[in-house]
C-alpha cells in the first residue's frame, strides 16, 4: 500500500508526470490500494488470530468488491495497451489523441463497465437462500463456492458467472495482444537497434505486469470447470491480491527514467527538510 500510494503522490505532485501513461497508472494504483484492502485484512486476520467468521452483508461485500475491481483493472491494463499502442505507433498523433478529456474518458468507461459487469450477477447471488453448511472452501468469499451453499439450483449462475469472466477476460487479452502485436511490427521497422530497444522499454513495464495479472486471472476464470481446481484458484487470487499488488511499484519505478528521477528529487528534497 505505501508503494501505490508513494507512486501517486510522486504522479500528482511532479507536473513532468502528467501525461496519459501516468494518468492510467494513478487509476491502476489506486486499484492495487482497493485490491489489497479486500482480501488481505481478512486473510491477515485468519492467519493471526485463527477467526474464520465473516458475517453475510460482509461476505457479500467482499464478494462484489473482488470481482468489480479485478475487472475495472483488467480495463484499465487494456487501455493502458491502447497508450502504449498509440505511443510507439502514432507517436505524431499521440497527445493530440489521448487529450486529458478522452482520457478521463477511458478511465471512467472503465470503472463503469466493470461496475455494469459484475452487479447482475451479484444481484442474482444475494437474492439467492443459503442452507446447510455455512462452510466456504476458500479465505475469502468467493462466489464459486458461495454458490455450492443455495438450496436452489444454482447451474445458471454458474454458466452466467462463467460467461460474464469469460468476456471480460478474454475480450480485453484479445485487444491487449492486437495492441502489441500492432507495437512488435512497429518496432521491427525502426532502423537502429537503439531505437528498437528504446521503443520497448517504453512498454516493458506494462506487458510484465499484463503476463503476472493474467496467469492468475486466466485460471481464476476457469475455475468453475473442476472442482480440483479449488487450491489452484487460491494461488491464484493470492497472485492477484498480495502478489501482484505488492510488485506493480517496483516494476514501474525500477523500470522507468522519469518515476526513478522524481522519486530521487523527493529523496533529496526529504533530506533537505530533515537537514534544515
Amino acid at each position: 500500500m505505501i508503494g501505490n500510494i508513494v507512486i501517486i503522490f510522486i504522479i500528482s505532485t511532479n507536473k513532468h508526470l502528467h501525461k496519459p501513461m501516468y494518468f492510467f497508472l494513478i487509476n491502476l494504483s489506486f486499484l492495487d490500494i482497493l485490491f489489497t484492502s479486500t482480501i488481505t485484512p481478512k486473510f491477515l486476520s485468519l492467519l493471526a488470530n485463527g477467526s474464520r467468521f465473516i458475517s453475510y452483508m460482509g461476505c457479500m461485500i467482499q464478494c462484489y468488491s473482488f470481482f468489480f475491481l479485478g475487472a475495472t483493472e483488467i480495463l484499465i491494463l487494456t487501455v493502458m495497451s491502447f497508450d502504449r499502442y498509440m505511443a510507439i505507433c502514432h507517436p505524431l498523433r499521440y497527445t493530440a489523441v489521448l487529450s486529458p478529456t478522452l482520457c478521463l474518458y477511458l478511465a471512467l468507461g472503465a470503472w463503469a463497465c466493470a461496475f455494469l459487469d459484475t452487479i447482475a450477477p451479484t444481484v442474482l447471488v444475494v437474492r439467492l437462500t443459503f442452507c446447510g453448511s455455512n462452510k466456504i472452501n476458500h479465505f475469502f468469499c468467493d462466489v464459486d463456492q458461495l454458490l455450492k451453499l443455495a438450496c436452489a439450483d444454482t447451474e445458471y449462475l454458474n454458466l452466467l458467472d462463467f460467461v460474464v469472466s469469460a468476456v471480460i477476460v478474454f475480450g480485453s487479452l484479445i485487444l491487449i495482444i492486437v495492441s502489441y502485436l500492432n507495437i512488435i511490427i512497429a518496432i521491427v521497422k525502426i532502423p537502429s537497434s537503439g531505437g528498437r530497444w528504446k521503443s520497448f522499454a517504453t512498454c516493458s513495464s506494462h506487458l510484465l505486469v499484463v503476463f503476472i495479472f493474467y496467469v492468475g486471472t486466466v485460471f481464476m476464470s476457469l475455475r468453475s470447470i473442476k472442482d480440483s481446481y479449488v487450491d489452484f484458484n487460491k494461488l491464484s487470487v493470492v497472485l492477484n491480491t498480495i502478489i501482484t499488488p505488492l510488485f506493480n511499484p517496483f516494476i514501474y519505478t525500477l523500470r522507468n527514467d522519469q518515476v526513478k528521477c522524481a522519486l530521487k528529487s523527493l529523496w533529496n528534497y526529504g533530506d533537505r527538510y530533515i537537514g534544515n
